[in-house]
């Protein structure tokens, strides 16, 4: 048994943030982080576009950012979430300043600030297009400095412990004291128990396959919370990003930010043609979900794999001093912006839905808190609105710690189990694991996509329940590994999308059903 005061699964801007503030106000408590990866990697690592705050009053105003949110989460915003969340943003961006984030200024020493799709003004603060990589940069720095943080890379959390784990308890009232976490270099499940766990793992986008995000978004928290019997809503709104960087082969690919239409690139066909204006009065600034119908339905129509960003009127100068990783990362792929098109897809980006928690970020289990991208605050909605989700995660992270500070500290001496794998053997058929991935993501890409009907999703129940029962009656033979886990995980995942896709009788932002229609 591994005791921490604060458990906190993932490590990007989410669970990092928290575990900046706990540490540095309880210097005798104890913080532990897990995460499965290398420390640094994360969907926070991947952010390109930045942290949309409102800066300059003159021009913007928070009921302008407000509105903005409102409009792209098409009417399931939670408004109060929206005005808190958008209010807090110049006060927690000053923090990440203070530990050490650098943004890029304009000539006169201000914010260089950019406009993204569904954005009235300009007020995204970035870092060239590498801004969650810098916020990721300092957020650790500012964590190693702290002596009692624990951070712990190559840990895969596997399941929350809570009543169900325990003997003669009670699992009316559900709480959560850790969790079973897996040392993938030593190959061994660690028993980690904490006054409060805080879920911070991030997205889902591995369930499709073709994703913006890196090759950990597996769902791990949602999953988890999930089993342990948490409340999860709107799981069926899922962004899809409309310019990702066209691969033939596919796998996770990268991203084209939305900063880069805010520049004044274009979307083309094959053809030539510019056919966003046919689509919305707001071209390429749209928001995503309708760029990435549009694009969408212009795929159906030609029949298509890919249509084009083009870039080739704009100052190349500028663009390599805003965009210089984009740049770059064409150039690999030959492709020189300056006469080139780039071949782009809408491909799996964000989840709007996830853990419901309150303002404090409190979940339905006692002492299980959820902040990022897994959570499900009320902020977006149908659909996020561009850069607000780094805002989202640093003022979750401080209601978080806000609460905790408030609340008495009490150890629990309780007997929770050591994890139970008698009779479970080594997997040999490693194939197993990678077949059923391939076949979950493209039923995921083809039955659960951008645009769904009852019919492909009813097929997807039937499809997924053969891989489910597969996959579970591998998991209770098998010893743990992480590729096992991940894949139990994606299931959990996708049925949940899959349910509460057929529940919505409207179409709303990200989520679209021809069957809606009629």
């Amino acid at each position: 048994m591994i005791k921490a005061d604060y458990l906190v699964i993932g490590s990007g801007v989410a669970g990092l943030t928290f575990a900046v503030k706990m540490a540095e106000k309880f210097p005798n408590r104890k913080v532990t982080i897990v995460t499965k990866g290398d420390e640094d990697e994360s969907n926070t690592k991947y952010a390109q576009g930045g942290v949309a705050v409102v800066q300059d009053f003159e021009e913007d105003s928070f009921q302008k950012h407000i509105q903005d949110t409102l409009i792209a989460g098409d009417g399931i915003c939670d408004r109060g979430v929206v005005e808190m969340v958008i209010k807090e943003g110049p006060q927690r961006l000053k923090e990440l300043i203070v530990w050490g984030a650098n943004f890029d200024l304009n000539s006169e020493g201000g914010f260089d600030l950019g406009k993204e799709g569904g954005h009235s003004e300009y007020r995204v603060v970035h870092h060239k297009d590498i801004t969650g990589y810098e916020v990721e940069r300092a957020l650790l720095q500012r964590v190693h400095q702290l002596e009692n943080v624990t951070l712990l890379a190559h840990h895969f959390a596997i399941d929350l412990i809570t009543e169900h784990h325990l003997e003669n308890k009670d699992t009316e009232k559900l709480s959560c004291y850790g969790a079973y976490v897996l040392d993938q270099k030593k190959g061994i499940i660690l028993t980690i128990g904490a006054e409060s766990t805080l879920l911070a793992s991030g997205g889902i986008g591995l369930i499709y396959g073709h994703t913006t995000n890196p090759v950990i978004a597996t769902g791990d928290g949602i999953a988890m919370a999930y089993r342990a019997k948490a409340k999860i809503k709107d799981m069926e709104f899922i962004q899809f990003h409309p310019t990702a960087l066209y691969e033939a082969e596919g796998g996770s690919y990268f991203l084209i930010s939305e900063a880069v239409r805010g520049f004044g690139a274009y979307l083309r066909n094959k053809e030539g043609y510019r056919f966003m204006p046919d689509y919305d009065d707001r071209a390429e600034l749209a928001s995503r979900d309708i760029v990435s119908q549009s694009i969408d339905n212009e795929l159906k129509k030609t029949g298509d794999t890919h249509v084009f960003l083009d870039c080739t009127h704009l100052d190349l100068t500028a663009f390599k001093k805003h965009f210089p990783n984009i740049y770059e990362e064409c150039l690999e792929y030959h492709i020189d912006i300056e006469k080139d098109w780039i071949p782009v897809v809408p491909a799996s980006h964000y989840l709007c839905g996830g853990i419901v928690v309150d303002t404090d970020g409190k979940t339905s289990i006692n002492n299980l808190f959820a902040c990022g991208e897994c959570s499900r605050t009320g902020l977006h909605g149908a659909n996020r609105l561009a850069s607000n989700s780094l805002l989202e995660a640093l003022v979750y992270a401080h209601n978080i710690f806000k609460y905790l500070s408030k609340i008495s500290h009490t150890s629990q001496q309780l007997d929770i189990p050591d994890w139970d794998d008698e009779g479970t053997i080594i997997p040999k058929e490693h194939v197993l694991i990678q077949h059923n991935l391939k076949q979950l993501q493209a039923l995921m890409r083809d039955y659960v996509g951008i645009v769904r009907s009852n019919d492909r999703l009813n097929k997807a129940i039937a499809h997924l329940d053969l891989i489910y029962n597969e996959v579970e009656e591998f998991y209770k033979e098998a010893k743990i590994t992480t590729t096992l886990c991940e894949l139990r995980n994606m299931v959990n995942v996708a049925h949940l999308i899959i349910g509460q896709s057929l529940e919505r009788k409207e179409n709303r932002g990200g989520y679209f059903n021809l069957d809606n229609l009629k």
